[in-house]
């Protein structure tokens, strides 16, 4: 019998070929999970020939069970018209869709997309909004963009403090964007009191992931 689990840990552990056979039944049952692990083999070419046409059809059924992690990647084809017309607005939906059921890229995505006004009128309130439902959830991604809109006044009233909150919150996750940001503002004494030596900790915290 098949069972999602083990081929999950197949995919974890690069051993696609168990994932397929693992999956490949469920999906056709209709269990969600399946679907969208099937629809990444596909997308991702991993234990298949790279199929996006494959990807999206495996990705819509489970978007349409509901299942946010589909809802996302069915909005990545449509933003970058992998297997589909690129289609902004059609990329919105369901983008929105994971979203509202708390999907933290999803909900960094349609900022974006706000940000740009691909797809929806340009509103910078609501590309806010979205970045920050991300960054409260602890993605350390969108904290270091709410960051960066604090930094430089994007979109946003520019507020330092806030700025360093944001990229500490983001640092002390291991970004490493966020790290060389919050060494700036420690180096400059933006938002926080100078400190050359909190300085050189986040720099030497980023430049040891390899940021050049």
């Amino acid at each position: 019998m098949a069972d999602f689990e083990i081929g999950l840990n197949a995919a974890e552990s690069d051993n696609f070929t168990t994932a397929l056979r693992e999956w490949r039944p469920l999906a056709e049952q209709g269990l969600a999970d399946a679907q969208n692990g099937l629809g990444t083999l596909f997308y991702n070419g991993d234990g298949v020939s790279q199929d996006y046409s494959e990807a999206e059809m495996w990705y819509r059924k489970a978007a349409d069970n509901g299942d946010a992690n589909a809802q996302y990647h069915l909005g990545l084809v449509y933003r970058e018209g992998f297997g589909v017309d690129q289609d902004y607005v059609e990329a919105v939906k369901w983008f929105l869709r994971a979203a509202e059921r708390g999907h933290t890229k999803a909900q960094l995505s349609l900022s974006f997309m706000y940000s740009n006004g691909q797809g929806v009128d340009e509103d910078s309130n609501e590309a806010v909004r979205w970045c920050l439902e991300a960054a409260e959830q602890g993605d350390a991604g969108a904290q270091y963009i709410l960051g960066s809109m604090y930094d430089i006044g994007q979109n946003i009233t520019q507020d330092y403090e806030e700025a360093a909150y944001w990229y500490q919150e983001a640092a002390e996750q291991g970004d490493a964007d966020a790290q060389y940001a919050l060494g700036l503002m420690y180096n400059k004494g933006k938002g926080v009191t100078k400190d050359h030596k909190e300085a050189a900790k986040w720099a030497r915290k980023s430049a040891e992931q390899g940021d050049a």
